[in-house]
Protein backbone atom coordinates (compact mmCIF):
# COMPACT_ATOMS: atom_id res chain seq x y z
CA UNK A 1 0.00 0.00 0.00
CA UNK A 2 1.13 3.87 -0.79
CA UNK A 3 0.92 6.12 1.77
CA UNK A 4 -2.24 7.89 2.91
CA UNK A 5 -3.69 10.81 1.27
CA UNK A 6 -3.17 13.08 4.53
CA UNK A 7 0.93 11.88 4.36
CA UNK A 8 0.91 12.77 0.46
CA UNK A 9 -0.73 16.34 1.14
CA UNK A 10 1.58 17.43 4.27
CA UNK A 11 4.39 16.75 2.35
CA UNK A 12 2.87 18.53 -0.71
CA UNK A 13 2.06 21.64 1.36
CA UNK A 14 5.24 21.27 3.05
CA UNK A 15 6.96 21.73 -0.03
CA UNK A 16 5.05 24.36 -1.38
CA UNK A 17 6.26 28.30 -1.66
CA UNK A 18 2.85 30.22 -1.26
CA UNK A 19 1.14 30.81 1.95
CA UNK A 20 -1.83 27.84 1.70
CA UNK A 21 -3.40 25.77 4.22
CA UNK A 22 -6.28 23.50 5.15
CA UNK A 23 -8.53 23.82 7.91
CA UNK A 24 -11.01 22.26 9.54
CA UNK A 25 -14.32 24.06 9.59
CA UNK A 26 -13.77 25.01 13.13
CA UNK A 27 -10.97 26.87 12.35
CA UNK A 28 -8.25 24.14 13.07
CA UNK A 29 -5.34 24.02 10.71
CA UNK A 30 -4.85 20.78 9.38
CA UNK A 31 -2.23 21.42 6.70
CA UNK A 32 -0.26 24.02 6.13
CA UNK A 33 2.44 24.78 3.06
CA UNK A 34 6.15 25.18 3.37
CA UNK A 35 5.72 28.96 2.82
CA UNK A 36 3.40 29.99 5.68
CA UNK A 37 5.12 27.68 8.29
CA UNK A 38 8.30 29.64 7.60
CA UNK A 39 6.24 32.77 7.87
CA UNK A 40 4.31 31.43 11.13
CA UNK A 41 6.70 29.39 12.01
CA UNK A 42 7.20 26.32 12.68
CA UNK A 43 5.56 25.25 16.29
CA UNK A 44 2.03 25.58 15.25
CA UNK A 45 1.38 21.70 13.89
CA UNK A 46 -1.06 19.87 15.51
CA UNK A 47 -4.64 21.74 14.43
CA UNK A 48 -3.71 24.53 16.58
CA UNK A 49 -6.93 27.46 16.07
CA UNK A 50 -6.27 30.03 13.21
CA UNK A 51 -8.36 32.26 15.97
CA UNK A 52 -5.73 31.93 18.45
CA UNK A 53 -3.04 33.01 15.81
CA UNK A 54 -5.07 36.25 14.98
CA UNK A 55 -4.60 39.69 16.88
CA UNK A 56 -7.47 40.15 19.98
CA UNK A 57 -8.96 42.75 17.53
CA UNK A 58 -9.59 40.94 14.55
CA UNK A 59 -10.72 37.03 16.13
CA UNK A 60 -14.09 38.47 16.12
CA UNK A 61 -13.96 39.61 12.70
CA UNK A 62 -12.21 36.24 11.67
CA UNK A 63 -14.85 34.31 13.31
CA UNK A 64 -17.51 36.10 11.35
CA UNK A 65 -15.76 35.75 7.93
CA UNK A 66 -15.78 31.78 9.01
CA UNK A 67 -19.21 31.89 10.20
CA UNK A 68 -20.53 33.38 6.59
CA UNK A 69 -18.53 31.32 4.86
CA UNK A 70 -20.00 28.09 6.18
CA UNK A 71 -22.92 29.37 6.21
CA UNK A 72 -23.24 30.56 2.59
CA UNK A 73 -20.36 28.20 1.04
CA UNK A 74 -19.44 31.10 -0.95
CA UNK A 75 -16.28 31.93 -1.03
CA UNK A 76 -14.60 35.38 1.16
CA UNK A 77 -11.77 37.46 1.53
CA UNK A 78 -10.73 39.39 4.51
CA UNK A 79 -7.66 41.11 6.32
CA UNK A 80 -6.24 39.90 9.84
CA UNK A 81 -2.94 40.25 11.45
CA UNK A 82 -2.04 36.73 12.83
CA UNK A 83 1.23 36.27 14.79
CA UNK A 84 4.47 35.06 13.15
CA UNK A 85 6.69 32.81 14.99
CA UNK A 86 8.82 35.85 17.06
CA UNK A 87 5.36 37.07 18.70
CA UNK A 88 4.93 40.32 15.97
CA UNK A 89 1.46 40.37 14.35
CA UNK A 90 1.88 40.18 10.21
CA UNK A 91 -1.38 41.51 8.41
CA UNK A 92 -2.23 39.20 5.97
CA UNK A 93 -5.43 39.24 3.44
CA UNK A 94 -7.14 35.89 3.23
CA UNK A 95 -8.89 34.17 0.47
CA UNK A 96 -10.91 31.01 1.51
CA UNK A 97 -13.47 28.96 0.26
CA UNK A 98 -15.54 25.27 1.15
CA UNK A 99 -13.83 22.15 0.09
CA UNK A 100 -15.91 20.51 -2.73
CA UNK A 101 -16.89 17.56 0.10
CA UNK A 102 -17.52 20.40 2.98
CA UNK A 103 -15.72 19.04 5.45
CA UNK A 104 -12.67 20.96 5.70
CA UNK A 105 -11.85 25.53 4.51
CA UNK A 106 -8.87 25.84 1.73
CA UNK A 107 -7.35 29.44 2.21
CA UNK A 108 -4.37 31.14 0.93
CA UNK A 109 -2.81 33.85 2.43
CA UNK A 110 -0.52 36.87 0.91
CA UNK A 111 1.06 40.27 2.94
CA UNK A 112 -1.74 42.93 2.89
CA UNK A 113 -0.48 46.03 1.04
CA UNK A 114 1.06 48.58 3.07
CA UNK A 115 -0.87 51.65 3.79
CA UNK A 116 1.45 54.61 4.19
CA UNK A 117 0.84 57.80 6.40
CA UNK A 118 0.29 60.08 3.70
CA UNK A 119 -2.31 57.77 2.16
CA UNK A 120 -4.01 57.65 5.51
CA UNK A 121 -3.91 61.09 6.14
CA UNK A 122 -5.29 61.78 2.25
CA UNK A 123 -8.40 58.97 2.94
CA UNK A 124 -8.86 61.13 6.16
CA UNK A 125 -8.92 64.23 4.41
CA UNK A 126 -11.63 62.95 2.21
CA UNK A 127 -14.02 61.72 4.64
CA UNK A 128 -13.79 64.90 6.02
CA UNK A 129 -14.76 66.93 3.13
CA UNK A 130 -17.62 64.14 2.91
CA UNK A 131 -18.91 64.57 5.67
CA UNK A 132 -18.84 68.65 5.65
CA UNK A 133 -20.59 68.52 2.60
CA UNK A 134 -23.13 66.66 3.88
CA UNK A 135 -23.71 68.28 7.10
CA UNK A 136 -23.37 71.66 5.25
CA UNK A 137 -25.87 71.09 2.24
CA UNK A 138 -28.40 68.17 3.03
CA UNK A 139 -31.10 70.53 4.50
CA UNK A 140 -32.48 68.06 7.81
CA UNK A 141 -29.56 66.23 8.56
CA UNK A 142 -28.18 66.25 12.01
CA UNK A 143 -24.91 64.19 12.53
CA UNK A 144 -23.37 63.54 15.82
CA UNK A 145 -20.88 61.18 17.55
CA UNK A 146 -20.62 59.85 20.93
CA UNK A 147 -17.82 58.52 23.00
CA UNK A 148 -17.66 55.61 25.10
CA UNK A 149 -19.02 57.88 27.95
CA UNK A 150 -22.05 59.55 26.07
CA UNK A 151 -20.03 62.54 25.74
CA UNK A 152 -20.59 64.58 22.47
CA UNK A 153 -17.57 64.51 20.47
CA UNK A 154 -19.78 65.70 17.22
CA UNK A 155 -22.74 67.46 16.41
CA UNK A 156 -23.71 69.10 13.08
CA UNK A 157 -25.94 69.59 10.47
CA UNK A 158 -28.31 72.11 8.66
CA UNK A 159 -31.58 71.03 10.37
CA UNK A 160 -29.83 72.38 13.66
CA UNK A 161 -31.08 76.08 12.82
CA UNK A 162 -34.59 74.96 12.19
CA UNK A 163 -34.14 73.21 15.85
CA UNK A 164 -33.07 76.56 17.38
CA UNK A 165 -29.84 75.07 17.96
CA UNK A 166 -26.40 76.65 16.82
CA UNK A 167 -23.17 73.55 15.00
CA UNK A 168 -21.81 72.49 18.02
CA UNK A 169 -24.05 73.18 20.24
CA UNK A 170 -23.96 69.85 22.37
CA UNK A 171 -20.11 69.39 22.32
CA UNK A 172 -18.81 68.75 25.48
CA UNK A 173 -22.07 67.88 27.04
CA UNK A 174 -22.98 64.21 27.75
CA UNK A 175 -26.18 62.82 26.22
CA UNK A 176 -28.00 61.96 29.44
CA UNK A 177 -27.39 65.02 30.95
CA UNK A 178 -29.12 66.99 27.32
CA UNK A 179 -32.14 64.46 26.86
CA UNK A 180 -31.81 62.43 30.55
CA UNK A 181 -35.17 61.46 31.42
CA UNK A 182 -34.54 58.78 34.12
CA UNK A 183 -33.16 55.61 34.63
CA UNK A 184 -34.99 54.19 31.93
CA UNK A 185 -32.87 56.66 29.31
CA UNK A 186 -29.31 55.37 30.95
CA UNK A 187 -29.85 51.96 30.29
CA UNK A 188 -31.26 53.06 26.70
CA UNK A 189 -28.09 54.56 26.09
CA UNK A 190 -26.06 51.88 27.81
CA UNK A 191 -27.86 50.00 24.86
CA UNK A 192 -26.50 51.94 21.60
CA UNK A 193 -23.02 50.16 22.60
CA UNK A 194 -23.90 46.56 22.28
CA UNK A 195 -22.45 46.78 18.78
CA UNK A 196 -26.25 46.52 16.86
CA UNK A 197 -27.48 49.01 14.71
CA UNK A 198 -30.67 50.82 15.31
CA UNK A 199 -33.32 53.01 13.56
CA UNK A 200 -36.22 54.49 14.75
CA UNK A 201 -38.70 56.99 14.82
CA UNK A 202 -38.59 59.85 17.52
CA UNK A 203 -39.60 64.12 18.62
CA UNK A 204 -37.65 66.38 19.88
CA UNK A 205 -37.32 70.42 19.48
CA UNK A 206 -40.09 70.63 17.82
CA UNK A 207 -39.27 68.31 15.30
CA UNK A 208 -40.12 64.70 13.58
CA UNK A 209 -36.66 62.84 13.46
CA UNK A 210 -35.90 59.39 11.81
CA UNK A 211 -32.92 58.46 14.10
CA UNK A 212 -30.13 56.14 13.06
CA UNK A 213 -27.37 54.93 15.72
CA UNK A 214 -24.34 53.04 14.43
CA UNK A 215 -21.76 51.63 16.59
CA UNK A 216 -18.07 52.90 16.20
CA UNK A 217 -15.31 51.08 16.63
CA UNK A 218 -11.30 52.15 16.79
CA UNK A 219 -9.97 48.62 16.14
CA UNK A 220 -12.06 46.18 13.55
CA UNK A 221 -13.43 43.56 15.39
CA UNK A 222 -12.72 45.47 18.88
CA UNK A 223 -14.77 46.41 21.33
CA UNK A 224 -17.28 49.21 20.53
CA UNK A 225 -16.17 53.01 21.93
CA UNK A 226 -18.28 54.86 20.43
CA UNK A 227 -21.84 55.96 18.54
CA UNK A 228 -22.40 57.48 15.48
CA UNK A 229 -26.15 59.34 15.53
CA UNK A 230 -27.86 60.28 12.02
CA UNK A 231 -31.48 62.09 12.09
CA UNK A 232 -33.34 63.20 9.37
CA UNK A 233 -35.86 65.94 9.43
CA UNK A 234 -39.17 64.48 8.33
CA UNK A 235 -41.76 66.79 9.77
CA UNK A 236 -42.43 67.96 6.42
CA UNK A 237 -43.17 64.49 5.15
CA UNK A 238 -45.16 63.54 8.31
CA UNK A 239 -47.33 66.02 7.36
CA UNK A 240 -47.87 65.45 3.79
CA UNK A 241 -47.99 61.61 5.32
CA UNK A 242 -51.00 62.32 7.41
CA UNK A 243 -52.79 64.70 4.55
CA UNK A 244 -52.50 61.56 1.91
CA UNK A 245 -53.72 59.26 4.24
CA UNK A 246 -56.69 61.57 4.97
CA UNK A 247 -57.34 61.71 1.40
CA UNK A 248 -57.25 57.83 1.07
CA UNK A 249 -59.83 57.56 3.61
CA UNK A 250 -61.89 59.79 1.73
CA UNK A 251 -61.65 58.42 -1.29
CA UNK A 252 -62.43 54.81 0.57
CA UNK A 253 -65.33 56.39 1.94
CA UNK A 254 -66.33 57.83 -1.51
CA UNK A 255 -66.16 54.00 -3.04
CA UNK A 256 -68.07 52.57 0.06
CA UNK A 257 -70.57 55.19 -1.01
CA UNK A 258 -70.44 54.71 -4.74
CA UNK A 259 -70.86 50.79 -4.14
CA UNK A 260 -73.37 51.13 -2.15
CA UNK A 261 -75.46 53.64 -4.59
CA UNK A 262 -74.96 50.72 -7.32
CA UNK A 263 -75.47 47.91 -5.34
CA UNK A 264 -78.47 49.02 -3.29
CA UNK A 265 -80.41 46.50 -1.22
CA UNK A 266 -83.67 47.55 -1.13
CA UNK A 267 -86.88 45.21 1.22
CA UNK A 268 -89.75 45.75 -1.33
CA UNK A 269 -91.69 43.53 0.75
CA UNK A 270 -92.14 41.63 4.08
CA UNK A 271 -89.38 39.06 3.64
CA UNK A 272 -88.52 39.82 -0.12
CA UNK A 273 -85.31 41.70 -0.46
CA UNK A 274 -84.32 42.82 -3.71
CA UNK A 275 -81.01 43.65 -5.38
CA UNK A 276 -81.12 46.14 -8.54
CA UNK A 277 -77.72 45.78 -9.83
CA UNK A 278 -76.59 48.65 -13.22
CA UNK A 279 -73.67 48.59 -15.21
CA UNK A 280 -71.20 46.01 -16.04
CA UNK A 281 -70.91 43.54 -13.40
CA UNK A 282 -67.65 42.10 -12.36
CA UNK A 283 -65.72 39.25 -10.13
CA UNK A 284 -64.83 41.87 -7.59
CA UNK A 285 -68.53 43.84 -7.27
CA UNK A 286 -70.08 40.41 -7.71
CA UNK A 287 -68.30 39.26 -4.29
CA UNK A 288 -69.10 42.61 -2.85
CA UNK A 289 -72.85 42.09 -3.66
CA UNK A 290 -72.48 38.54 -1.89
CA UNK A 291 -71.25 39.63 1.30
CA UNK A 292 -73.66 42.78 1.73
CA UNK A 293 -76.57 40.79 0.31
CA UNK A 294 -75.94 37.73 2.92
CA UNK A 295 -75.16 40.00 6.05
CA UNK A 296 -78.91 41.64 5.13
CA UNK A 297 -80.66 38.44 4.67
CA UNK A 298 -79.57 37.39 7.96
CA UNK A 299 -80.40 41.21 9.26
CA UNK A 300 -83.76 41.12 7.67
CA UNK A 301 -84.43 36.72 8.38
CA UNK A 302 -85.61 37.70 4.67
CA UNK A 303 -87.24 34.42 2.62
CA UNK A 304 -86.72 35.32 -0.77
CA UNK A 305 -83.85 37.29 -2.08
CA UNK A 306 -84.11 38.79 -6.16
CA UNK A 307 -80.92 39.66 -7.94
CA UNK A 308 -82.14 42.45 -10.42
CA UNK A 309 -80.18 41.97 -13.63
CA UNK A 310 -82.29 44.25 -15.92
CA UNK A 311 -79.96 47.02 -16.08
CA UNK A 312 -76.78 45.10 -16.74
CA UNK A 313 -75.45 44.68 -19.95
CA UNK A 314 -72.22 42.87 -19.57
CA UNK A 315 -71.12 39.92 -17.46
CA UNK A 316 -67.41 38.93 -17.44
CA UNK A 317 -66.81 35.14 -17.94
CA UNK A 318 -66.55 34.52 -13.51
CA UNK A 319 -70.19 36.44 -13.01
CA UNK A 320 -71.91 33.18 -13.63
CA UNK A 321 -70.44 31.55 -11.29
CA UNK A 322 -70.43 33.73 -8.63
CA UNK A 323 -74.18 33.64 -9.15
CA UNK A 324 -74.47 29.79 -8.67
CA UNK A 325 -71.91 30.36 -5.10
CA UNK A 326 -74.62 33.63 -4.20
CA UNK A 327 -77.40 31.43 -4.74
CA UNK A 328 -76.18 28.26 -2.77
CA UNK A 329 -74.91 30.45 0.12
CA UNK A 330 -78.68 32.31 0.02
CA UNK A 331 -80.06 28.73 -0.18
CA UNK A 332 -77.82 27.77 2.94
CA UNK A 333 -79.41 30.40 4.98
CA UNK A 334 -82.32 29.26 4.38
CA UNK A 335 -83.74 31.76 1.57
CA UNK A 336 -84.09 31.23 -2.17
CA UNK A 337 -82.53 33.22 -4.43
CA UNK A 338 -84.32 34.53 -7.76
CA UNK A 339 -82.50 36.28 -10.82
CA UNK A 340 -84.72 38.69 -12.76
CA UNK A 341 -84.42 40.69 -16.01
CA UNK A 342 -81.49 38.61 -17.71
CA UNK A 343 -80.36 40.43 -20.93
CA UNK A 344 -79.89 38.49 -24.29
CA UNK A 345 -76.12 39.57 -24.00
CA UNK A 346 -75.99 37.94 -20.88
CA UNK A 347 -77.49 35.16 -21.56
CA UNK A 348 -75.38 34.03 -24.22
CA UNK A 349 -72.10 34.75 -22.24
CA UNK A 350 -73.63 32.62 -19.19
CA UNK A 351 -74.57 29.76 -21.34
CA UNK A 352 -71.05 30.08 -23.45
CA UNK A 353 -69.24 28.95 -20.05
CA UNK A 354 -70.99 25.79 -19.61
CA UNK A 355 -72.09 25.72 -16.23
CA UNK A 356 -74.84 23.81 -15.08
CA UNK A 357 -77.29 26.38 -14.82
CA UNK A 358 -80.25 24.56 -13.32
CA UNK A 359 -79.84 25.74 -9.77
CA UNK A 360 -80.39 29.34 -10.98
CA UNK A 361 -84.24 30.15 -10.33
CA UNK A 362 -84.86 32.94 -12.94
CA UNK A 363 -87.32 35.22 -14.39
CA UNK A 364 -88.26 37.42 -16.85
CA UNK A 365 -88.31 40.57 -15.03
CA UNK A 366 -88.49 42.24 -11.54
CA UNK A 367 -92.13 42.26 -11.20
CA UNK A 368 -92.23 38.62 -12.53
CA UNK A 369 -89.79 37.51 -9.42
CA UNK A 370 -91.53 39.88 -6.97
CA UNK A 371 -95.39 38.19 -8.34
CA UNK A 372 -93.26 34.61 -8.03
CA UNK A 373 -91.83 35.25 -4.62
CA UNK A 374 -94.96 36.66 -2.77
CA UNK A 375 -97.12 33.97 -4.48
CA UNK A 376 -95.51 31.58 -3.01
CA UNK A 377 -95.12 32.43 0.13
CA UNK A 378 -98.77 32.95 0.59
CA UNK A 379 -98.97 28.98 -0.24
CA UNK A 380 -96.40 28.31 2.50
CA UNK A 381 -98.74 30.61 4.57
CA UNK A 382 -101.60 28.72 3.70
CA UNK A 383 -100.43 25.54 3.93
CA UNK A 384 -99.27 26.37 7.20
CA UNK A 385 -102.74 27.84 8.50
CA UNK A 386 -105.13 25.69 10.96
CA UNK A 387 -108.18 24.21 8.49
CA UNK A 388 -105.95 25.02 5.22
CA UNK A 389 -106.53 22.25 2.21
CA UNK A 390 -104.00 19.21 1.84
CA UNK A 391 -101.12 19.88 -0.69
CA UNK A 392 -102.81 19.77 -4.19
CA UNK A 393 -105.96 21.21 -2.81
CA UNK A 394 -107.31 24.23 -4.60
CA UNK A 395 -105.05 27.53 -4.86
CA UNK A 396 -106.14 30.66 -3.41
CA UNK A 397 -108.20 32.74 -5.92
CA UNK A 398 -105.86 35.80 -5.78
CA UNK A 399 -102.31 36.27 -4.66
CA UNK A 400 -102.19 39.98 -2.77
CA UNK A 401 -100.32 42.69 -5.04
CA UNK A 402 -97.57 44.92 -2.98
Amino acid sequence: MGPAPDVLLGELFAGCPDLLFIASPEGALLHRSGGLREVLGPGLDGGALLADLAHPDDRAALSAAFSALLETGEPASFDVRLRDGGGSYRRLSCSARRSSDRNAVLGSLRPAPEVTEEEELKTLRLKARILDGLVEHVDPLVVWALDGEGGYLYHEGRALSKSGMKPGAHVGRNVVDVYGTGPEFVDQVRQWYDGQVRRGHGEAHGADWDNWLIPLRSEPGGRVDGVLGVALDVSESRVVEKELRVQLDQIAAQQKVIRDLSTPIIEVWDGVLTLPMVGTVDSVRTADVMDSLLSKIVEKQARYAILDLTGVEVVDTKVASHLIELVTAIRLLGADGIVAGIKPTVAQTMVALGLDLSQLSTQRNLRAALNHAIRAMAREQGASAPGAPPAGGPAPARAPRP
